[in-house]
């Protein structure tokens, strides 16, 4: 065990000992080192005017928001700022460069965040090409709308050549970190084992079990919390695995979004897109799956399609393993079936049944990086002409993700047909009562779902079996 926080950044080893637990990182760079390029725009992780790269050993370099980034979750890796690309005769990087010969600059507020996304992507292996500029620069916002010649610069960098791979590889002993916080009675633990964790979690069962800090960085941020106890899973190697087996797919609750694409991609296509449009880069480069589904919320976007692939939940207790239907762990809004002691260690979602029908959708405001209206997730299975399961899920719904068993009834047994799809969805108005935000209204919601079963329907309706989603979509608006 240890007291002391270290990291590298610009290759000088940094140690603090006993820091505050949730001071961020972005106070500290800009409090502590007047490091300045990063800014606060929005201490909620959506604008990337904050952003910094990062890198544990072993894992590509990443873009982060430093604005909801705890310090200590910093431990062992690798920090870079707008500043540690600037030469030490002043000379500039080729990105910064790049944004001066393109006027990619105007106010400059959010120019040092765009200049680390792109630096992230290129060092991590990215290419310059529009849809992956776009991708990687989703999570930063300009305020002078000056998109245009900041992509114009990003793509001109085609012989872009990256650092030396061994100085993304700090070489720290990794061991647990304990501590309380000079003056206070918050503590911060890190374990390195899942028996640590367990045993942790039982010791402290009302701490706060910390994964990538896209939600409990605002509880700090905005809403002012003080968080006494906080025990960190992302350094526990068990809850960092996934797995691709002909089974199914089996991801650690402390994987992230990022790392877990390219597998929820191969599950299936439409679970790719669904996690490319969650969040900016950078929320994807810290939150997890499983810190998603620990917490609860009726928004979130993974939910719905796990519980329509079956997925199953697998939560821990000191030495105990129980599972369950994912569906089964959301009890109410903000309440789950986790006992006190008890954490979420692992989700598993079977392979789909050869023939079966799936669809996830997302509905937002905007395309990228904005939180669901509705989400929706759909599974059938048919046998012959007709449904032999359905699984309909859906977020935004209820005060829970929450699956439609009345509309599900309606398909089951029916021929898969129009007929008994417009059943379902009028079903939909029997399984929900949306409530009214700034998201959307309650009667919106409820059309908004009922078209996304619709839609599912026309895209794997036999008539139109080998036409494209897009030539679908194109046709005349559907009267529902």
């Amino acid at each position: 065990m240890r007291d002391v926080v270290r990291f590298r950044l610009d290759g000088v080893t940094h140690e603090i000992r006993n820091p505050d637990p949730t001071v961020t990182l972005l106070r500290w760079l800009r409090a502590g080192l007047r490091r300045t390029g990063a800014k606060e725009g929005c201490a909620e992780g959506d604008c990337g005017a904050c952003t910094v790269a990062v890198s544990a050993p072993g894992e590509p370099l990443r873009a982060v928001n430093a604005c909801i980034l705890f310090l200590p979750m910093l431990d062992g890796a690798e920090l870079w700022t707008a500043e540690s690309l600037v030469g030490d005769d002043g000379a500039l990087h080729p990105i910064q460069r790049a944004l001066v010969e393109q006027h990619g600059s105007q106010c400059g507020f959010c120019t040092p965040g765009f200049v680390m996304s792109i630096f992230a992507h290129l060092e991590s292996g990215g290419g310059t090409s529009r849809r992956e500029i776009d991708d990687a620069l989703a999570g930063n916002l300009c305020r002078c709308t000056g998109y245009g010649p900041i992509i114009s610069a990003a793509q001109s960098l085609t012989d872009y050549r990256r650092y030396e791979p061994e100085r993304l590889a700090p070489d720290f002993e990794m061991l647990a970190i304990e501590y309380e916080a000079r003056g206070t009675m918050r503590r911060f633990h890190a374990p390195r084992s899942v028996a640590e964790l367990a045993a942790l979690a039982l010791q402290y069962p009302e701490a706060v079990l910390l994964a990538g800090a896209t939600d409990v960085g605002l509880w700090v941020t905005k809403q002012r919390r003080e968080i006494e106890t906080i025990i960190s899973v992302m350094n526990v190697p068990e809850l960092r695995e996934l797995s691709e087996t002909p089974a199914g797919l089996e991801i650690g609750a402390a994987v992230r979004y990022s790392e877990a694409e390219g597998a929820l991609a191969r599950f299936h296509p439409d679970v790719g897109e669904l996690v490319r449009r969650i969040g900016g880069k950078q929320v994807r480069n810290c939150g997890t799956i499983g810190g998603n589904i620990a917490n609860g919320s009726p928004i979130g976007d993974m939910p719905p399609a796990l519980i329509a692939a079956g997925a199953v939940l697998v939560l821990r207790k000191g030495d105990y393993e129980r599972r369950l239907p994912l569906e089964d762990y959301f009890l109410a809004y903000g309440e789950q079936d986790r006992a006190r002691g008890e954490f979420v260690a692992r989700v598993i979602a079977p392979r789909l049944p050869p023939g079966a029908l799936f669809a996830t959708y997302k509905v937002s405001k905007r395309f990228d990086q904005d939180i669901s209206a509705v989400c929706g997730g759909f599974r059938v299975l048919r046998d012959g002409a007709r449904v032999s399961d359905a699984r309909l899920a859906f977020g935004g719904m209820a005060g829970v993700p929450k699956r439609a068993a009345l509309a599900e009834k309606e398909l089951i047994g029916s021929a898969w047909g129009e007929a008994g799809v417009r059943r379902a969805m009028d079903a939909l108005a029997l399984d929900f009562k949306p409530l009214t935000d700034q998201r959307g209204s309650s009667a919106y919601r409820l059309d908004a779902a009922r078209n996304l079963l619709w839609r599912f329907f026309l895209e794997n309706e036999p008539a139109r079996a080998g036409a494209t989603r897009e030539r679908i979509l194109d046709a005349a608006p559907v009267d529902v």
